[in-house]
């Protein structure tokens, strides 16, 4: 489902759950691609846990473009004015993880929403929250 218009939103409603590539190729290229690489915690399991993580993870900016990439896929018009996450456990390469949002807020007069944000992992637990803003236009 898209919206187009601040008209099209609909309080409550939940984008189209979806599951971003977290696999450790994923990981890696992007840790490379930001500067982040060279320490093994995005890039090899066996260095990460040589630091006492749980295995490679992937960077906090990898999940937060995971969930801003969510909203232009429902509102591809939209503009995120606001995004804040809250990250309450590491998110695994090579681990399935499933992106979700729900409606929270609807400012018509503003053309805002609120959205809700999760990162669940296979076990449906949360492991990255927050909150985004999206301004929307109006129906024309």
């Amino acid at each position: 489902m898209t919206v187009q218009t601040i008209a099209d939103v609909v309080f409550g409603d939940e984008l189209t759950p979806w599951q971003p590539d977290t696999s450790l190729q994923a990981t890696r290229s992007f840790a490379e691609a930001v500067g982040y690489s060279g320490s093994g915690r995005f890039e090899d399991h066996g260095k990460a846990r040589a630091q006492g993580l749980p295995g490679a993870l992937v960077p906090g900016i990898m999940g937060m473009g995971f969930l801003t990439s969510m909203i232009h896929r429902w509102a591809p018009q939209g503009k995120i004015k606001f995004i804040d996450t809250v990250f309450r456990a590491p998110v695994l390469a090579d681990h399935d993880h499933t992106v979700t949002a729900v409606v929270t807020d609807i400012d018509e007069e503003n053309g805002e929403v609120v959205l809700d944000l999760t990162i669940q992992n296979e076990q449906e637990e949360t492991r990255v929250f927050g909150t985004a803003t999206v301004h929307l236009p109006a129906a024309s």
